[in-house]
C-alpha cells in the first residue's frame, strides 16, 4: 500500500476529514446493527477512530459501516 491509496480528492474522505475538524459528536449504524457515538479522531484508508463518552477509543473498519450521521441534523 502506498500514500496514494489514501485518495482526499474523495468526498467521503473530504467529509470525514471536515467532521474530524469540527470535533462534534458524529451517529455510526453499523452492518451488525450496533450503534456507536462519538467524536472522530482519525482515519485511514480502512478504518475509522471514535473516541466514545467514556473516552474509549474505539477503531471500525470502514467496510463495518452501513453508514453515519452527525449531530447537526
Amino acid at each position: 500500500m502506498t500514500i496514494t491509496d489514501f485518495d482526499t480528492s474523495l468526498p467521503s474522505i473530504r467529509q470525514v476529514q471536515t467532521l474530524i475538524k469540527q470535533t462534534g459528536k458524529v451517529e455510526f449504524k453499523l452492518v451488525t446493527g450496533d450503534l456507536l457515538t462519538g467524536r472522530i479522531l482519525w482515519q485511514d484508508p480502512n478504518c475509522i477512530c471514535i473516541m466514545d463518552e467514556n473516552s474509549q477509543q474505539i477503531t471500525i473498519w470502514k467496510l463495518a459501516i452501513a453508514y453515519l450521521k452527525t449531530g447537526d441534523r
